[in-house]
């Protein structure tokens, strides 16, 4: 509290003091005969060297700074198509800091050069066509040509990848992503928010199990339909009208949400559920393989997060209720970067690059790219972890086994 009273006090008394300095200025300029607006030709001076001394200031200090901390401090990038965006990227910059040097230059030495002089009256240069149509014309056609060359890379970003890419699907919610690969079949099974299942079928994937299950748990569950009208209709228990009302609101929605999940279960086909089948989810962790193009698919279960690759220079908004998406091949893998970075913990990273909520810090994945035959080698500990091994998790009764129909169309294939 003391120093608090203290600091305002030194405030108030500098406001005071700069206050008292004002006036006698004031006062010494009337016993100077001389007029507020009459700046004296030895100030105009200092104010014309004061401004050359403050732009050679500016310059050392900006060119000293890219001397100890590099051009942009972004490191070399991860992916094919990175490369690409660096070099238009560091085209922007020299276009951005040659014009800074050109008018900052022209605004200083200018007032250097011309400052007032006595006897010498202001040059009156109101217009100059030529000028008007330079500084105009010339701007106009380098943003165009900027503007093109940056289309032309995010289209080659978001447009369709090849057959041979590796479709992925990133879910990201309030505070995590979690990863779905295509399987064998290299397609990502259907989706339906209606079928979300937080234990059983937690990105809400289609196949008639997991409609049967969400029709279960609409109807029986411990806060579904059934349960829900026996409270209602249970003398025994006594509800206030508000909380009356809000159960009839959320019977008469999950009743409307049933129907249209018998409604999808009547025009189902079976024959598309091995696309879901196969798909293995992965937490925590995204591998990837060097030299291999992924295609990248992007939900959002609750707000709008963003999916920021800053090594592979990529990133995409994930929003509810659309599905994006961008492609990117790795040329490097993680041993490669810390190799070139001289860091041996160094990992690539997934981030979320929206603030989300309270914990929007911690909403990240490890990426670890690996070379081809260290990734088949992850890749082969999946097979006994694809979507049909998690959700079928009770054991077969004696004597009985269960089939995987993905396993099975796999060899039909």
């Amino acid at each position: 509290m003391g120093i608090k009273l203290i600091t305002l006090v030194v405030i108030v008394l500098g406001v005071l003091a700069i206050a008292q300095l004002m006036r006698v200025y004031e006062l010494s300029s009337k016993l100077r005969k001389t007029g507020e607006n009459e700046i004296s030709n030895r100030d105009n001076k200092l104010n014309a060297k004061m401004m050359l001394g403050f732009m050679i200031f500016m310059f050392g200090g900006f060119i000293g700074l890219i001397w100890k901390y590099g051009w942009v401090g972004r490191g070399d990038a991860a992916s094919v198509h990175g490369h690409d965006l660096d070099w238009l990227l560091n085209v922007n910059f020299i276009i951005i800091i040659l014009v800074f040097f050109l008018t900052n230059f022209l605004l200083f030495f200018f007032s250097f050069k011309y400052v007032k002089k006595p006897g010498v009256p202001a040059f009156w240069y109101p217009h100059n066509n030529k000028l008007e149509m330079v500084w105009t014309i010339v701007p106009a056609i380098v943003l165009t040509v900027i503007i093109i060359l940056g289309l032309k890379e995010w289209g080659e970003a978001t447009g369709d990848a090849g057959k041979e890419a590796v479709r992925i699907e990133l879910f990201s919610k309030q505070f995590a992503w979690e990863a779905r690969y295509s399987g064998k079949d290299n397609v990502l099974g259907k989706f339906d928010y209606k079928l979300t299942h937080d234990e059983k079928n937690p990105l809400a994937l289609i196949t008639m199990e997991t409609i049967d299950l969400a029709i279960d748990n609409m109807e029986h569950g411990p806060v579904g339909i059934d349960s829900l009208e026996h409270k209602l209709n249970n003398r025994k228990i006594i509800l206030s009208p508000e909380d009356r009302d809000k159960m009839r609101k959320d019977l008469k929605r999950k009743e409307q949400l049933v129907r249209l999940l018998y409604q999808m279960r009547n025009g189902h086909d079976d024959a598309m559920d091995t696309t879901a089948w196969d798909d293995f989810i992965q937490r925590d962790t995204l591998y990837l393989c060097k030299g291999q193009q992924y295609e990248f698919n992007f939900r959002s279960k609750d707000v709008i997060h963003s999916a920021y690759f800053p090594h592979f220079r990529a990133q995409m908004n994930t929003v509810p209720g659309m599905t994006t998406r961008f492609k990117f091949t790795p040329d490097k893998t993680t041993e490669d970067m810390r190799k070139e970075r001289g860091v041996e913990d160094f990992n690539f990273m997934l981030l979320c690059n929206k603030i989300c909520g309270t914990s929007h810090y911690k909403m990240k994945m490890l990426i670890i790219v690996l070379e081809e035959e260290d990734y088949n080698d992850w890749l082969s500990t999946k097979e006994k972890a694809t979507f049909w091994d998690t959700f079928n998790t009770e054991a077969p009764a004696e004597g009985e086994t269960e089939e995987n129909p993905a396993e099975e169309n796999q060899e039909n294939t």
